[in-house]
């Protein structure tokens, strides 16, 4: 019986609002649905290794189906790549090309002021508070692709409205991966507008 293993979105958690529906979700279905705290309370130090390392420690080698949000997403697609048990993957506004938008989004200035001190502040909407940042991340970031290659299964939400990660990225993406069917929806990076009807769609992916 496969696994099913949610991942929260960067400075997120596993008591974050989409991750709260898709527990309850499974609940009714009489289904478990793992959470893991992919910064494992050591945000400061977050990288893309760590977290995969969390995802595999969870998932020990099962056949596992992944739900990702954003950062998560693009967590589940890497660890796809890498991981042949798994199954299938539910991906929200992934956040495809995840080093090269750091630059666009902050611009070189702050990229520059960010290698220096080595330390970023970020809102960190799971705690609600400014958080630090370490440079680590980026570094660390270099070392993987900007669209993982895989062969399961996938079913992408992503907003149209989404000014956070665009939802070219994730046209880009399917473009590249014919087992993947991409939904554009009338909503923005956070999709908490349309949660019933991906909900709909995610059940007959995973169960149908």
């Amino acid at each position: 019986m496969s696994r099913f293993v949610y991942l929260h979105g960067f400075a997120s958690g596993p008591s974050s609002q989409k991750a709260r529906f898709f527990r309850e979700r499974f609940a009714e279905l009489g289904m478990g649905l793992e959470i893991p705290d992919l910064a494992e309370g050591r945000f400061e130090q977050l990288t893309i290794s760590g977290q995969l390392a969390v995802i595999e420690r969870v998932a020990h080698g099962d056949p596992v189906s992944l739900i990702g949000s954003s950062m998560g997403g693009y967590l589940a697609a890497l660890y796809a790549a890498r991981h042949p048990e798994v199954e299938k993957l539910v991906l929200l506004a992934p956040a495809f090309s995840f080093l090269t938008r750091w630059p666009e989004e902050l611009g070189e200035e702050k990229m520059a002021e960010w290698k220096r001190t080595g330390v970023l502040q970020v809102f960190h909407y799971g705690e609600g508070r400014e958080v630090a940042l370490g440079y680590q991340l980026i570094e660390d970031a270099r070392e993987f692709e900007d669209y993982p290659k895989f062969p399961q299964p996938t079913l992408i939400f992503h907003g149209k409205h989404d000014t956070v990660v665009p939802p070219g990225h994730s046209i880009t993406f399917s473009q590249q991966h014919a087992q993947t069917t991409l939904r554009l929806m009338e909503s923005d990076h956070q999709l908490l507008n349309v949660l019933d009807d991906i909900w709909m769609e995610t059940e007959k992916f995973l169960f149908g």
